[in-house]
This record gives C-alpha cells, structure tokens and sequence, in this order.
C-alpha cells in the first residue's frame, strides 16, 4: 500500500461502554501534544490484534459534535465509538473487551474519503446505526457553519443508538428519529426523498441494504452522481453462500486459490504480490485491476453499470468470480 500515513501511538484515556453494541474509546498523546488535524467525516486506522494473533487494521470515523467551524483543527484527543460484531473476524471484539483505559493503540493519522461538500441546499444526513458517527460529526459542521441540515437516524430498538441526546440537544427540530421496533418498519427511504428539494445532497452511511435501497431510489429519481454521497461502514462479509475460484495473474502466470471465506486481495497479499488498495470496501477504486478473462461478480460502490456489463475491470478487495476462474492483468 502506498502513501501510508504517518503512525501514532495514543493512550486510551477513556473507555466506555454507550449500550450493550457500542464503545466509545478516546485516545491522546502521551506528551498531551496536539494530533493531526480532521475534517467531519474523516477516520482513523486501528492497528487490532486478531484471536488467531496476527494483526490487521480496522476504520472508525472520528466523531466530534462541538459547534465550531475549526473544531478539527487542532484537536487534543480523538474519539472513536466501536460496534461489536460478533460475527465478524475479531476486530471489533479485541477493540471491545482486550482495550482498556491506559493501554497504547497504534493508529494511522485520520484521513478523509467522505468530506462535506460546498453546495447549496440542505445536507441530508442520512444514518443507520453505527453509521452515525460519521454524520454526526457532519451535523455539527453545518450548524457551526450555519448551514442547512437535516438528520435522519435509524435504528433497530432506541436502546442501540448512540449519542441521541447530544444529537437532539444540536440539532433540535433538524433531527429525525426512526425506530424499526417502534415503527415496525424500516426507514421510508421515499418518504426521505420526496422531502428533498433539487438543491439538496446526499450524505448516507450505514448497512449495505440501506445504502443501495438509497442508491437505487436515487437512480431512478433521476439523481446525479454528483448529489449522492457514502460510506460504507465495513466490508462486505465473504461467508458460507460463497464458493472457491482460481486467480491467474496474467504477467506472471502464477495460479492463487481463493477460498470461499477469504477476498481476492488478502489472497493476493498472502501470496507475496503488491497490489494497490485503500479502503477494502469497495469505495475508494484503488485497488480496480483489469481482467482478462473470467466472470465478475461485481461488488463494489465505485464501476458505472457500463463499467460492470463491460467486465474489464474489478475491485478486488470485495467483488468475485462467479465461475471457477479469473485471469487479472497482474
């Protein structure tokens, strides 16, 4: 990977359970110095400890909900709120439960791929779950810059969001509350849209099927590229439903086996080659690889729909073969 950031090691200072899913941990220099600066939207890499031991890096958006436009600017501490996923590959648990207020965690400085834009209109924010962190930062830049925003946050039972009393106490009237168990429904994705005046933008995070019902609503409203903006807040999860295929690399002529449970790029990383990545989700296009030959199962939030019926090239941090057999231009 190229153009790594600069590395940190910061002290928890704070480690505190939001309800039963969400951690919030903040972190300062040990010299109490001032950190890299942010903007709203932007995360940290966590270097975490996996329970098979090896390491891996993991993204948490940086949540700051003070009112000032140079809130980021030149901050003393970062904070970050973890969801616990149990069923993921051990990340999220070492960061819930081998964490602890003292410890020192190393960290790549913040870096942002999901910026407020200047644009008229309202900033319709839109969050599911933990996808809020990023938002909520989002949220309190617009009301430091007097700008017009609009929160919509989702979640399955009130207990499982985080943060809804300092959002409210920000944003008052602006913010929107839905509550599946309550509803007894999932957000009004149409509802949402039908608000939105054409000077409007789009800013959403959250889990997968939100997001493309969001993208795919937008679509056919007619919405450009250029209003809807994202960030998906974990990688696609590779489980039992997918099968095992051969990568060739086409330069060098060596065969890599990927399994059902593992990504083309870890696969490739493992076997020694050095390919581009960034983000792992699907989002950022770094990693986009030509293909020579093979089936793609596209994945990703980056290819046009031309792009994917051409099948000239791939994400292949997320996306897969659908046969048994790829050549990539490597």
């Amino acid at each position: 990977m190229s153009n790594t950031p600069a590395l940190l090691q910061l002290r928890v200072t704070e480690a505190r359970e939001l309800n039963p899913l969400i951690r919030l941990l903040r972190l300062r220099a040990d010299d109490g110095a001032a950190l890299p600066g942010y903007s709203a939207g932007a995360h940290l890499r966590v270097r975490v400890e996996l329970p098979d031991g090896s390491l891996d890096w993991r993204h948490y958006s940086l949540v700051n909900l003070a009112p000032h436009a140079d809130a980021g600017a030149d901050p003393g501490e970062y904070v970050i709120a973890v969801r616990r996923d149990d069923d993921g590959r051990g990340g999220s648990r070492f960061m819930h439960q081998r964490v602890q207020t003292g410890q020192l965690l190393t960290i790549e400085a913040p870096k942002n791929e999901f910026p407020l834009r200047e644009h008229g209109g309202c900033a319709v924010l839109v969050a599911g779950g933990i996808g809020i962190t990023p938002l909520a930062s989002m949220a309190a830049q617009r009301v430091a810059l007097g700008a017009p925003v609009r929160l919509h946050y989702a979640g399955r039972t009130r207990e499982l969001m985080a943060f809804v009393p300092e959002l409210q106490q920000l944003l008052g009237e602006h913010l929107r509350l839905h509550v599946d168990a309550e509803a007894g429904a999932p957000l009004n994705v149409e509802a949402l849209l039908d608000a939105c005046s054409p000077e409007d933008q789009l800013y959403v995070c959250g889990p997968k099927p939100m997001l493309d019902t969001l993208l795919a609503r937008t679509q056919a409203r007619g919405w450009t590229r250029e209003r809807v903006h994202f960030e998906v807040f974990n990688a696609p999860a590779v489980g039992s439903a997918e099968h095992a295929f051969e990568v060739v690399l086409a330069q060098s002529g060596r065969s890599v086996a990927v399994p059902a449970d593992r990504s083309i790029l870890d696969c490739l990383i493992d076997a020694g080659v050095d390919p581009l990545f960034d983000c792992k989700r699907g989002e950022c296009g770094v990693c986009g690889t030509p293909v020579i030959e093979g089936e793609i199962d596209h994945r990703d939030y980056v290819l046009s729909a031309l792009e994917k019926r051409e099948g000239g090239v791939m994400q292949i941090c997320v996306s897969r073969c659908k046969g048994t057999r790829l050549v990539l231009d490597l």
